[in-house]
C-alpha cells in the first residue's frame, strides 16, 4: 500500500529564496551580530548593496531600454501606479494608527508604498500570462531607475522624522551606494556584458546572497535594539490584513483601469503585474540607509507584501493564461470586438 504524499498546490509558489529569507531572519534572532561583528556586518552589507546594483547596471541593455520608451503611455501608467497611487493609499492608511497598526509598522507600510516595482517577477508573471513581455521588462527597469532618485525624495517628503533622520547625507549615501555602482555597471557593460550573460545563474546567487546579507544585518540591529518586543501577533495579523487590501486595490486599479484606458490585452497584463508589485531587492538597501538601526522593523511590511504578491500573482497569471486567445489574430479580434461593444454602449447611452 502506497503512502499518501503531501503535494503542494501548483498555484502556491514555494520560493526557495523566501525560505532563505525566513531562515536569515531566524538566524539574526538567535545569533545577532554584536559589537565588532556588527560593524563588520554593516560594512559588508554596504559592499553587498553596491555589488548588487553594479550587477544590475551591467545586465540592463541600454539599447533595449531606449527601444522600450516607445510605449510611453504604458510606462507612465506604471510609474503613476508605483509612485503616485501607491503613496496616496499609504497616506490614507494613516487613519489605522493606533487602532490596527503601530506607528513603526505604519512607517514601514508607507515606505513599502514608496519603493519601485519589481523587474524579475513582473517579467515572469507577464510571460506566464502571455502578455507583453518586452513592455514588462522596460516598465520594471524604468521603475527601478526612477526609484533610485524618487524613492528617497518621497521618503524625505512623506516620512519626515520617521525616516531615521533623512538628510542630505542620506541622499548622498544612496547615490554612492546605489546610483554610482549602477552607472559603473552600465559603463562597463560593453566589456563584461558577455561574461554576465554566460554566468547569469551563478551571479543570480550573488544577487540573492547580497540581499540575504542586508536582511541579516538589518534584523540583527533590530534584535540588539529590542524593537521586536513592539510587535504582537495581533498587530502582525492586522498588518497582513491591511496589505491584502492594499494589494487587492492595486490589482483592481491596474487591471480595470488599463482596460478603460484602451490598452491591448498584452499591455494590460504588463501594467497589472508591473504596477501592483514592489521590489524587495531595491527596497532593502534603501531602508538600511534611510532607517539605520530601525531598518529591521521598517522592512517587515515589505517582506510580507513581497511574499503575498508572489502568491496572488501566481494564481492571477495562470488565470490570464487560461483565458488567453490562441493566436495574435484571435487577440486582435477580441480587442476589436471589445472596442465595438464600448462604442455601441456610448452610442446607446447618448440616444437615451
Amino acid at each position: 500500500m502506497r503512502r499518501p504524499q503531501l503535494r503542494i498546490p501548483s498555484w502556491l509558489p514555494v520560493d526557495g529564496f523566501i525560505l532563505a529569507l525566513v531562515g536569515t531572519v531566524g538566524l539574526a534572532a538567535l545569533l545577532p551580530a554584536r559589537g565588532t561583528a556588527a560593524v563588520v556586518a554593516d560594512d559588508a552589507s554596504t559592499g553587498a548593496v553596491a555589488l548588487l546594483f553594479f550587477l544590475y547596471g551591467a545586465r540592463l541593455s541600454t539599447r533595449e531600454a531606449l527601444a522600450g520608451m516607445r510605449s510611453w503611455r504604458l510606462h507612465l501608467t506604471v510609474l503613476a501606479c508605483t509612485f503616485v497611487i501607491f503613496p496616496l493609499l499609504g497616506l490614507a492608511a494613516r487613519g489605522l494608527v493606533p487602532y490596527v497598526l503601530t506607528q513603526p509598522l505604519y512607517t514601514g507600510l508607507l515606505f513599502l508604498c514608496l519603493v519601485p516595482s519589481t523587474v524579475q517577477s513582473s517579467i515572469a508573471f507577464t510571460s506566464i500570462a502571455r502578455g507583453n513581455v518586452p513592455a514588462a521588462i522596460c516598465a520594471g527597469s524604468f521603475s527601478s531607475l526612477v526609484g533610485i532618485v524618487v524613492t528617497p525624495l518621497l521618503a524625505a517628503l512623506l516620512l519626515g522624522g520617521d525616516g531615521g533622520g533623512f538628510s542630505a547625507h542620506s541622499l548622498i549615501s544612496i547615490v554612492f551606494q546605489l546610483l554610482v555602482p549602477f552607472l559603473a555597471g552600465q559603463l562597463l557593460r560593453r566589456w563584461i556584458g558577455g561574461f554576465i550573460t554566460r554566468h547569469k545563474k551563478i551571479l543570480g546567487f550573488v544577487d540573492r546572497g547580497s540581499i540575504l546579507f542586508v536582511v541579516y544585518s538589518a534584523f540583527s540591529t533590530g534584535v540588539v535594539e529590542g524593537i521586536w518586543h513592539q510587535v504582537s501577533p495581533w498587530r502582525l495579523l492586522g498588518l497582513l490584513g491591511v496589505e491584502a487590501v492594499l494589494l487587492a486595490l492595486m490589482l483592481t486599479l491596474t487591471s480595470y483601469g488599463s482596460k478603460k484606458a484602451g490598452f491591448a490585452r498584452g499591455d494590460r497584463i504588463a501594467i497589472t503585474f508591473a504596477g501592483s508589485k514592489k521590489s524587495l531587492a531595491a527596497g532593502l538597501p534603501m531602508a538600511t540607509v534611510l532607517f539605520g538601526g530601525g531598518a529591521g522593523l521598517a522592512v517587515l511590511p515589505l517582506m510580507l507584501f513581497h511574499q503575498m504578491q508572489l502568491m496572488v500573482c501566481a494564481v492571477l497569471a495562470k488565470r490570464y493564461a487560461a483565458q488567453a486567445p490562441e493566436s495574435a489574430a484571435d487577440e486582435a479580434t477580441a480587442d476589436a470586438g471589445r472596442v465595438r461593444r464600448e462604442r455601441a454602449e456610448v452610442v446607446g447611452a447618448s440616444g437615451r
